[in-house]
């Protein structure tokens, strides 16, 4: 007869759970490296139930693994989410406190790493000036103020900025390195 021990399921499914929430409330993307060492050093679990239980979860579609200019990471599914949602309370207050602190710091951390600014704002002669800043670590790498016609306009090449931020950026430095020759 198969017997089975209910604090081990338990603790299975708390583990589940934990690893569901670092991977959704985390500002930082993790791959199986960095989640593991990250689970290892705080001493959550092992490295072997680990890798067992982020198999099972990947083939029970609780999470996926996503590639974000060509870097993989693990990213939760809805169906994972749903789970989560329902059985959060299963992971210790304390365990939700320690980790909701690291994902604060986290966050400043990467917000403090780089900023990428883009502001249109009204100048006296009813035009506007757009100002495109890349910032990192509270100092500023490249600034550009130019003037356009419409407060639309600005918006657009703020937005232009955010979303493409690296290429304007190096395409901007690339004249200049040409125009040196």
């Amino acid at each position: 007869m198969l017997s089975f021990n209910i604090d081990n399921t338990e603790e299975i499914a708390q583990n589940k759970l934990l690893i569901l929430y670092i991977i959704k409330m985390s500002p930082k993307k993790f791959n199986n490296t960095t989640l593991s060492e990250f689970i290892l050093e705080k001493n959550y679990m092992n490295y072997f139930a680990f890798q067992q239980y982020i198999s099972e979860m990947l083939s029970g579609e609780l999470i996926v693994i996503d590639v974000d200019e060509g870097v993989k990471y693990y990213s939760i599914l809805e169906k994972g989410e749903l789970t989560l949602d329902l059985l959060q309370s299963k992971i210790p207050e304390k365990i939700i406190q320690e980790l909701s602190s690291e994902f604060k710091l986290q966050e400043l951390v990467k917000v403090r790493e780089t900023q990428i600014i883009g502001e249109c704002f009204k100048k006296e002669n009813d035009q506007f000036s757009v100002n495109l800043k890349l910032v990192e670590n509270d100092e500023t790498l490249f600034s550009l103020y130019f003037d356009v016609a419409t407060k639309a306009q600005g918006d657009k090449f703020c937005d232009l900025w955010k979303s493409n931020t690296e290429t304007i950026y190096q395409n901007i430095l690339s004249l200049f390195i040409k125009g040196d020759n």
